[in-house]
Formats: C-alpha cells, structure tokens, sequence
C-alpha cells in the first residue's frame, strides 16, 4: 500500500487529537523516542500486543472489580481491594486495575503435556490457559461460609510424589476445607483434577463454584448449563466441567443479579444461565454431613484424546537420569525438587519462561532453562527444545523471538556449544549453516568501530532485557555476542577450521572493543564497575554486565570490573538482602539475585550463600518464585506467577555449588554449606553432566574432624583436573 506514505496522516492525526481536546500523540511519541538512544527497533510487536492485551483486561477489571466488592473474588483481589491490607493499592486514576501486590500461582500438569492449569495461594483453580476458574467453598446450615480467598487461616503446600499436586487447606470456626489440585489422565486424555474434602461441626454443602474471573481478573462466561444427570456443567457450549456425584442443589447468577454467593440459600434451583454482559456465576451444592468427612471430585478434561503412541510420559520416566541432590536442609531439597519438575512441566517441546502471562518463547529465557535441563542431566528433554532453534533462524541468520533482541543469537551459539560440550557429540551437518549465518549476523550486526563515540564498534542500541531501561547500547548483548562468536569457533573448530579462526579473531576483537569502552566508562565514573551501557550512569541495570562473569565467563572470577560491579549491587540495589530491580520489575528478583550469587561463589565469596538463603526464603509454600516480588507482602508484582527462569537459576545455582567448570578443571563443593557438616549423614549431588563428562559428588560428614569427599566420573577423554573446595576446609 504505497499510496498510504503520500496521504498526510501525521498531520491528520494532530488535528483530530486537538480537535477532541486530546495531546498531540505524534510529539507525544517522539518525546517517549527522546528518552532512548536512537534505534532501529522500539518496543517489539508482540509486547506492545501482550501490554495492550494485559491492560485491556485491566481496564475491564476497573469497570467491574470496584463495583462490586460484594462479589467473592480471586485471592488477590480480596487483598489488593482491601485498605486494611498490606497489599492494598489505592486505585485513584488509575485506568486499569491489574494484579500488582500477589501475582502468585503454581503450575500443575504432566510431562510433555502442553495444558497447564494454575492454581491461585487460596486454591482457586483455572484450568483451561486464561480462562475462568472453579473454586470451593464450605457452608454450614447455621449460615457460616468459609471462603479460602477471605480466609483469614490457610496453607498450601505442593505434593511432589508420585504426581505433582497442589493442597490447600483453609479453616474458620469449625469448618475446615482441603483442596487437591493435579493434571492426571482419564479415559486417554489429560484432565484437570480438583478434589474437594469438607469437614464442617455443623450440617452443611461442600459449594463448586463456577467463578468469570482469574490470577488476572475478569474472563467472561456468557453460559451455564447443568447435564440433566446434575453431575457436569457446560460452559459456553464447549467445556465441560464435571462432578463425581449429582449435585444436591445448584443456582445461577448473572451480573444484574450479583454473585451467586448471595443465592446459595434460594429455594429455587436453577438448570442453567446466561448473561449478556459475560458475568455469569454457578453453584453446584453437595451434602456434608455434622463430624463427617465428605469428599467431592471436580475434573476438567483439557487436550483432546491422545492415541496410545502419544500419551505422557510418566513422571518417574521424564525425570530419569537427572541429578540428584541428598542434603540435610529440607528446604534447599525441595525447592530443587520441585524446580526439576517446573522444567519439566514447561519444556513440553519448545520452554517456556512461565504457565500463564509468559507462556511464549524468548531465546534469553530459553538459554538458562535449557542449560538447566543440561545440568540436571535431561539431556534428551534439552535436545528437543534446541532442535525448534532453527525454524525462528531469518534468512540473515538472525535468531528472533522478538524484534529488537541482539543477544539472542549469542544466547543460542552459546547453549548450543554447551549442548556439545556436555553430550561429547560432534555437532550436526544441518547445524552447520545456522550456526556460521548466526556468528556471522553478530560480526555484521555491529556498529562501526570508526566513529568517536563510546559504543564505536559495540552491538546497536536496543531493548535488550527489557527490565534495564530505555534502549541503550547495552553491554549485556555484548557479552553474549563475544560468547556466541566463541562458541561458533569451537562448534566449527574440527570440521571448518579457517571459519572457526575467522570467528575466534572476531571474538577477540570485539572482547577488546568492549574493553576499551568500559575504560572509557572507568574514567567517567572513577571506578571499574560496569554500567548498563557506556552512556548510562551506575544504577540497577548493571545487574546486565555481570553476564561477563555468569554464565559466559568471558573474564576470570577475580577480575576487578565484575567484583566491583557486584560492590556496587550490593551497597546500592538490595533491599531486605536480594536485589530489587527498580525499573519495570520494580520488584525483588530471585533469578537475578541468583546472578549475583553466582559471580561471588566463582570469586570465592561466602557472601554467595546468605543471598541463597533469602532466595530460599521468598520462594512460595508450593516451591515457586514470581518474576518480581512485592517487597512488602512477599507476593509477586510483575511477570508469571511462577516464573521458570528462576526455577533454573536455582538449579544451576545448586549444581554449581557441588560441581563447576573453570577453564581447564572441575571444581567440586565449594558451595556447600558449612552447616550441613554439623550432622552424620552423607551428603550427594549426581550424575551431574559437565564440558568433561558426567560426575556424581558425595561428602560424608564427620563432625569434629575432616569430611570425606569421594567422587566418580565418566569422562570424555581423560579426567581433567579436579580441586575440591569445601568452605571451612584447606582446597
């Protein structure tokens, strides 16, 4: 549509924005533009839709959530809503209210099953992927109704044997209620579980309500229809949600009406609903009995039937081979445990970063998931992943996911050469043409190094991270450039050596380029740590240039500029001992905190393990960290629910900690606490793959003298050299 560049839009859109009292949106963008460096790529497509999308919903939420706070709503909202709650958010002018203060969820599921149901801190469950949820309630004929979302006492807690399953339990006043959340297969199809357990002094019901709402807010429900057996719904004509047992009594509710939780002690019963405005809610009532237990179970069938050849793998076979860990903190135990199966669970065939509002793919993410699969020894599970690689490939060898991310194609030469380094294999002949077009994009990606400016030779200006600022020259893309170019070299290195030597040339010259800008930097701002980009003053988004450290170790563990970044971090970017990103996550960040874990536990700092520790602590009951974390409530405040990266980062963090490279040798245990020497029973972590070969770690306290540490291994070539570093203990 050639003809559209010669109509005059710009000017049409000013006079019709000043026309209707509007600003001028064209000088409006071009101040945003201002704040930025110069790029060839703003925000990317598909967050601007995923933004508009998000806060689409959050404008619906304003028009209904507040309105009806009579209305029994999603955990969140009953404290975000409430202004005597820690987590209350005044709303003011704001146009949309949105989840800010407890975006908080486990994902539940079955290997390589795509559909993955959440489940809310009250046990709210929304099994079908940003659709409307089903939650319990207890009621007692004397008129008391426990509610989990109001429920003052409650606890939740993830199950890990057998099949994963999320348990809530809520009490009030002699009615207690327990809630059991898990994906199992019936009848050749996955579906989702939720099984109701009802204790109650008095007579009462057991309540499945049919609830237009999620961890979001609002998602419409236009119909309801109980089956004429009482024993199932079908929602909007096409889901079904079905019961274990006929319903005793059921009521219906539109918006006009309010919630159903004002009918359910109508006399008259209602088969179905609808509601022009998608507000429909639903009880279904089933009997409990003074004293008795009383059970009910609720399932949601989500994919279609799998022939026999496609079914899931059971948990034990996904898992098998993996890297175990036998320590004696509880704590640190689980959270690997159930880390594994969050990779696991979000690796079906392409990663993704999270169940619910990341469930996409982004190479960034996908890099650390992937190499965390690779260290925990699901190595078959890490293959599949990198094998979609190539089809995102552009013609120009350029690695997209979104637009605008120059790190990517560093990130996937450097997880593949992991990928080869830790499996012993040669890399593929398809692999070949990918990998050179992919380095020789970097070396041709870069801005010329003949220009006086300070980001003379360096990636463009971009996005990048996204949670760094404004589009910048970002020295995080950088490093990976200079680790993708590497990897290249010595993916290409046995079958196309005058490649690899070309690749391995521009490594080093672009290393020195990167040098040399961040001396600039240093006399800028009198000290070696590293800002975000060469134009940036030091602030949170220097948490980006400790990728020179971790995981690509392109400088030794000691080297100055990346100890004092971490200096800096720490003195400048903590609160309550992790590191509060303050630009969009605005909140404290488990996986980056883990980054900074890392650089000290390479450097030999203790100070690696207290940041561990408070890791540990902001963790959820069921395992799980949100992207960000409210630094008052400890609920999330942006990103997934459970976010998958910082599943990985603790499991690469626990890996490291008993068994990591440098250079040319293994250095094993010199993260294992000194605590867990204090007691008599062994302490194991393996098989754990390695660039070596795979070894399997095991420490035999001996309180009040020396700790034996033996290990096996099964070696690429010839064992390399190995120092053991347990802290308290000459290496």
């Amino acid at each position: 549509m050639s003809w559209m560049k010669w109509l005059p839009w710009r000017y049409l859109v000013k006079r019709m924005a000043h026309q209707h009292g509007f600003l001028d949106p064209i000088a409006l963008l071009g101040r945003l533009h201002s704040f930025a460096q110069p790029s060839e790529v703003g925000e990317p497509i598909e967050l601007l839709r995923a933004g508009v999308v998000f806060h689409a919903r959050g404008l619906i939420n304003s028009r209904v959530i507040q309105h009806n706070l009579d209305w029994v709503w999603p955990y969140w909202v009953e404290r975000q809503f409430d202004p005597g709650d820690p987590a209350f958010i005044p709303r003011a002018f704001s146009i949309t209210h949105i989840n800010l203060s407890n975006r908080n969820w486990t994902a539940i599921g079955l290997p390589d099953v795509d559909d993955l149901p959440v489940v809310d801190p009250r046990g709210l469950v929304t099994p079908l992927y940003d659709g409307w949820s089903v939650d319990g309630w207890l009621l007692a004929d004397d008129g008391r109704c426990l509610l989990p979302s109001r429920c003052k006492t409650s606890r939740q807690w993830l199950e890990l044997e057998d099949n994963p399953c999320v348990v809530t339990e809520s009490e009030m006043d002699g009615l207690r209620l327990i809630s059991r959340a898990q994906v199992v297969m019936e009848h050749g199809r996955p579906v989702c579980q939720l099984v109701l357990e009802g204790h109650s002094d008095v007579p009462g019901s057991l309540v499945v309500s049919l609830r237009p709402a999620n961890p979001e807010g609002v998602s419409f429900i236009r119909r309801v229809k109980l089956s004429p057996q009482r024993n199932a719904w079908k929602v909007d004509g096409r889901h079904s949600v079905q019961f274990s047992q006929p319903a005793q009594s059921h009521h219906v509710s539109d918006y006009r009406q309010g919630d159903v939780h004002i009918h359910l002690a109508d006399i008259a019963d209602q088969n179905d609903g609808r509601c022009d405005v998608g507000l429909v809610t639903a009880a279904a009532l089933f009997p409990v009995r003074a004293g008795k237990v009383s059970t009910l179970a609720i399932t949601v069938p989500l994919a279609k039937e799998r022939a026999a050849s496609s079914s899931p793998v059971p948990w034990p076979e996904a898992l098998d081979g993996h890297a175990r860990l036998e320590c004696p903190e509880p704590t640190w135990q689980f959270l690997y445990d159930a880390a594994l199966r969050s990779l696991v669970l979000h690796s079906p065939d392409d990663v993704y970063p999270g169940p619910y509002t990341y469930k996409r793919f982004w190479f960034r993410d996908a890099a650390f998931i992937v190499h965390a699969l690779l260290c925990a020894g699901l190595t078959q599970r890490a293959e599949r992943a990198l094998n979609q690689f190539p089809e995102r490939q552009l013609k120009n060898g350029y690695f997209r996911s979104q637009e605008g991310e120059w790190d990517a194609n560093g990130e996937v030469l450097w997880i593949l050469q992991r990928f080869h380094a830790i499996t012993g294999r040669k890399l593929p002949l398809d692999w070949f043409e990918p990998v050179s077009k992919g380095a020789h994009w970097i070396q041709r990606k870069r801005v010329s190094g003949n220009i006086d400016k300070p980001h003379a030779g360096l990636l463009p200006a971009g996005f990048s991270a996204e949670h760094l600022g404004p589009n910048d020259y970002y020295y995080w893309d950088d490093f990976w450039g200079i680790a993708g170019l590497k990897a290249a070299s010595e993916l290409l290195a046995k079958d196309d050596p005058e490649t690899s030597g070309a690749f391995a040339t521009g490594a080093e010259e672009f290393s020195r380029t990167v040098d040399r800008s961040l001396a600039s930097c240093q006399r800028r701002l009198k000290r070696r740590a590293m800002p975000a980009s060469p134009y940036r003053r030091l602030d949170a988004g220097a948490i980006g240039s400790l990728a020179m450290g971790y995981p690509t170790q392109l400088c030794e563990p000691d080297d100055p500029r990346i100890l004092d970044s971490v200096e800096f971090l720490l003195e400048n970017c903590f609160v309550n001992g992790a590191f509060y990103q303050d630009m969009i996550h605005s909140g404290l960040n488990a996986y980056l905190t883990l980054h900074v874990a890392q650089v000290l536990l390479r450097a030999g700092d203790v100070r690696f393990l207290a940041l561990m520790d408070v890791v540990a602590e902001l963790a959820s009951p069921t395992g799980q960290w949100p992207e960000a974390i409210h630094p008052g409530t400890g609920g999330g405040c942006m990103g997934d629910g459970h976010h998958v990266w910082a599943s990985a980062e603790w499991v690469l963090m626990v890996r490291n900690c008993f068994v990591r490279e440098e250079g040319d040798r293994l250095i094993l245990c010199a993260g294992v606490p000194e605590r867990w020497l204090e007691q008599e029973a062994p302490i194991r972590f393996g098989p754990a793959p390695t660039g070596f070969g795979t070894i399997s770690v095991t420490i035999q306290p001996h309180p009040g003298a020396a700790p034996e540490v033996t290990w096996s291994g099964s070696w690429h070539r010839d064992e390399p050299t190995i120092e053991v570093r347990l802290p308290g203990w000459k290496p």
